[in-house]
């Protein structure tokens, strides 16, 4: 569990420092990316497609290897279909990113470098995860 700490908190570290290299900590960049009628940056799309290009290329070796180095099996989704509620969820993400420049990972990155959106983003992610959790009880 120890080496499964590290690992996670190494890999956490990597995402946040990259992150923060390619300047995705400022929600002006997002925001401009979506900005395709006025001041658009690209910026996104080249981290993105780095993104994808890497996973492209290297996700069928990682699936090869049958286990994870560092636990059992893959924790893969089985699901095969598009519902109701992952559209919802995607269309309420993609509204909040467009809203606020931020989603997620960038905006815990950001407040590794006190960003001011950054500090009343989080707290609000962390409310509405409960709300949601209050409201779904599984």
């Amino acid at each position: 569990m120890k080496r499964l700490s590290i690992a996670a908190l190494a890999s956490g570290a990597m995402f946040g420092i990259g992150l923060a290299m390619s300047g995705m900590t400022d929600p002006r960049r997002v925001l401009g990316f979506l900005d395709i009628f006025g001041q658009f940056d690209p910026t996104l799309m080249f981290v993105l497609g780095g993104a994808v290009a890497t996973t492209m290329l290297l996700f069928r070796f990682v699936l090869r290897r049958g286990s994870p180095v560092l636990a059992a099996s893959f924790q893969l989704s089985n699901l095969k279909h598009v519902d109701r509620r992952l559209l919802g969820g995607a269309a309420i993400f993609g509204v909040g990113w467009g809203i606020a420049g931020y989603c997620p990972g960038p905006a815990l990155a950001g407040l590794g470098i006190r960003s001011p959106e950054a500090l009343w983003f989080v707290p609000a992610l962390i409310a509405g995860s409960l709300l949601h959790r209050l409201v779904h009880r599984t």
